[in-house]
């Protein structure tokens, strides 16, 4: 499954990171500093273009296999996991600039009490489509890092720098390779015996 990632599609992946690191620091603190028109117009169109980004990142990188790079074959119940996790993310990129224009749509028709209960579950959605987005985004660059200290080729797909050249020679990761490998055996064992 060698290869690796076009340069279109690691730059749509690595100018995603900035905007989404732009957006969190950017954040609207205070729902009342929406009484600023030009704040408002700016995170509308803010949002706006945010989801469109996210749309059309999502359309352009589900042509690429999960695990692009990859020069072993990749269990299934890995490759479940992973686009489990991409979906997970997608989902709260979606809701994140969906639940902000709803935010910015009701507070501009009179709906100011946060603890009221149409703009409260809005802002609980937000809120929780950003907590969950940051989970989602810590576990894959955490399996990112994993990839990169296996030096299973995933990581050299996607990533400018520290690439790796072969599979690790060190004998601990080789031997928690091994351990995930058999976790991921069991999983398609178990998922197996449940079809029938």
């Amino acid at each position: 499954m060698e290869g690796a990632h076009t340069r279109a599609a690691k730059f749509v992946h690595w100018a995603f990171v900035i905007l989404y690191a732009y957006g969190i620091f950017k954040q609207v603190d205070d729902l009342s500093q929406l009484e600023d028109s030009s704040l408002l117009i700016f995170e509308v169109i803010f949002a706006t273009v945010f989801l469109a980004i996210v749309i059309v990142r999502y359309l352009y990188m589900s042509r690429f296999e999960t695990f692009l790079g990859a020069r072993e074959p990749v269990p299934v119940a890995h490759k479940y996991l992973a686009k489990a996790v991409h979906s997970g993310m997608y989902l709260c990129l979606i809701m994140l600039p969906v639940t902000g224009l709803l935010i910015a749509g009701l507070y501009t028709q009179g709906y100011t009490n946060e603890e009221g209960l149409l703009l409260g579950s809005v802002l609980g959605v937000h809120g929780l489509a950003a907590d969950v987005s940051y989970l989602l985004i810590a576990v894959h660059v955490g399996a990112a890092i994993w990839s990169r200290i296996k030096g299973d080729g995933v990581w050299t797909s996607m990533v400018p720098i520290l690439k790796e050249t072969k599979p690790s020679e060190n004998e601990l990761v080789a031997k928690l390779t091994r351990l995930e490998n058999k976790l991921y055996a069991k999983l398609e064992h178990v998922a197996s015996q449940r079809k029938k």
